[in-house]
């Protein structure tokens, strides 16, 4: 038996039993909280574009400029600087120009749109085109519930959101670093992380990025999942490759993007700004930047090798120019996602931006308000992997665990918002409006029947009763009603079957690599 059909087996094994029809699939789909799982995005509704055929133009042009007179800096990394050289790149010591138009070029070379393959084949997803993909948040090193408050995340906190983000229908990516689990040591938390991913979900992962060698352990055990000609052939992880914003690649990411091109493995490309601090003030400014910055990334990771996948990624937010933290939900950040979408799209790579972001130091109205401007933009705009989509918390500092189930909510009707209209014979409803006729009600009619339970999205967070009875039982706010959710999902949480002998030879690995090296908490 081939390595794919292995792999195949195993996947049609796990996902037997969570993928059933009839109400109950509708009903899950409809109000999420089970591990019943929607698929990921294709969009019905067109694309909501700001930048016209002109600003995109200048915007272009202002990039190239940036690539061609300013250069970026590609710290520390000989190999790649000489990577850079050998492909028609002005490199002068770190500084490295890129002739007009030769990013471009190179840049060309990435897929549209590719898949990356789950364990759990139902699960695969396609990153790009008109697709959307909503996975968790990713790297606070705290965490923060109803009970214990904020508190340092441990692995038992990583385990435990891996285990809510595979139970919530409308997440379709099991994630990364959905929090910092500071008990173990730097350099060994990698291998427990992504064995969480393994074992306790059989969703899409990410990879380790924070040193060369961790990349290549995220390879060697997804090879142990896959099998080695599968992982070399086909995309089974993507993994986040910021820039050192403005301008700058340092040879820690450089390090992991190689090791991931190398191998036909997703990188997204990303840089991170803080307008003010960053990058320029202006939308149009830290579009420029930003631009160029994804452009050279691009590049540099077809220059490794051609055809690598990669998305072009945006984390652009305001800061106080007052106090200097970074704010979330503005209009700013939004005009820039809304026209670096437009911007990938024309550039012809998948695009990754947006989330559920928030500066608020709890799951209160703040943070509502702030997610759903950040959210909404990243569903309208057509983001097609979309980090930090459940969670984030204090800008980023924290994991919420009751703000995850929360958004993971709101998740739920983005994705129907973007089904957009049912246009078949049942959506059109003229039977119904023929039954009623004119002064009747359609409480009682055969299409109100036939539809009624998956009419309309129906929240398992929010609250639509009586005074009297959300009295009656025991008058609970949001963040209380969430927090329920969290207990009861963790409750009933079964895991997906896992060989026996894909487990072993994982915890062997982990092992064997944990021992071959002392503990560094640096």
């Amino acid at each position: 038996m081939s390595d794919t059909e292995k792999r195949s087996g195993r996947a049609g094994r796990a996902g037997r039993g969570r993928s059933g029809g009839g109400a109950t699939s509708r009903r899950a789909a409809r109000s999420g909280g089970s591990s019943e799982q929607l698929k990921y995005i294709t969009r019905n509704i067109p694309y909501f574009e700001t930048l016209n055929e002109e600003a995109l133009e200048i915007i272009e042009y202002n990039a190239e400029t940036v690539l061609e007179e300013i250069g970026i800096e590609f710290r520390d990394d000989p190999e790649a600087l000489q990577i850079l050289k050998d492909n028609g790149c002005d490199v002068q010591g770190e500084r490295v120009r890129f002739p007009r138009g030769l990013a471009r070029q190179w840049c060309a070379h990435a897929p549209s749109e590719f898949t990356q393959h789950a364990r759990n084949t139902e699960r695969s997803v396609v990153i790009g085109g008109k697709n959307t993909v909503f996975a968790p948040v990713y790297g606070p090193p705290f965490v923060r519930d109803l009970d214990g408050g904020r508190r340092y995340a441990t692995i038992e906190d990583f385990r435990n959101f891996v285990k809510l983000t595979y139970s919530m229908p409308a997440l379709h990516h099991s994630g990364g670093t959905v929090c910092e689990p500071v008990d173990i040591p730097v350099n060994k938390r990698h291998l427990d992380m992504l064995y969480t991913h393994m074992r306790f979900s059989d969703k899409p992962y990410m990879g380790s990025v924070t040193a060369p060698e961790r990349a290549e352990d995220s390879i060697a055990m997804s090879k142990l999942v896959f099998g080695d000609d599968f992982v070399e052939n086909n995309t089974v992880m993507i993994s986040l490759i910021n820039a050192n914003s403005p301008m700058t690649f340092d040879d820690t990411m450089l390090g992991a993007l190689k090791v991931y091109a190398r191998h036909m493995q997703a990188c997204i490309i990303t840089p991170f700004i803080l307008a003010g601090a960053m990058a320029p003030v202006t939308a149009a400014g830290v579009m420029a930047q930003s631009l160029a910055e994804g452009m050279a990334g691009i590049a540099f990771a077809q220059m490794v090798r051609k055809g690598a996948p990669v998305v072009m990624g945006s984390f652009a937010s305001s800061i106080s120019m007052q106090s200097g933290a970074p704010t979330f939900g503005t209009p700013e950040p939004a005009l820039v996602l809304y026209g670096m979408a437009q911007l990938a799209r024309r550039l012809g790579v998948p695009f990754r931006s947006g989330g559920s972001l928030c500066g608020s130091k709890l799951p209160d109205a703040q943070a509502a308000y702030e997610s759903a401007n950040t959210i909404l933009p990243t569903s309208l705009a057509g983001v097609n992997f979309t980090l930090h989509a459940a969670g984030w918390l204090e800008g980023g500092l924290i994991s919420s665990y009751e703000k995850l189930v929360m958004d993971a909510d709101q998740l739920g009707m983005m994705q129907r918002m973007l089904e957009g209209y049912d246009m078949t014979e049942n959506g059109q409803a003229m039977d119904a409006l023929r039954e009623v006729g004119p002064g009747n009600h359609f409480l009682g009619c055969a299409h109100t029947q036939a539809n009624f339970e998956t009419a309309f999205f129906r929240s398992n967070i929010a609250d639509n009763n009586s005074f009297e009875q959300w009295e009656s039982e025991g008058s609970l706010d949001a963040y209380q009603r969430a927090n329920a959710v969290v207990k009861k999902t963790l409750e009933q949480y079964v895991a997906p079957d896992l060989d026996a002998s894909i487990d072993e030879a994982l915890n062997e690995f982990i092992i064997k690599k944990k021992d071959s090296m002392p503990d560094a908490f640096t």
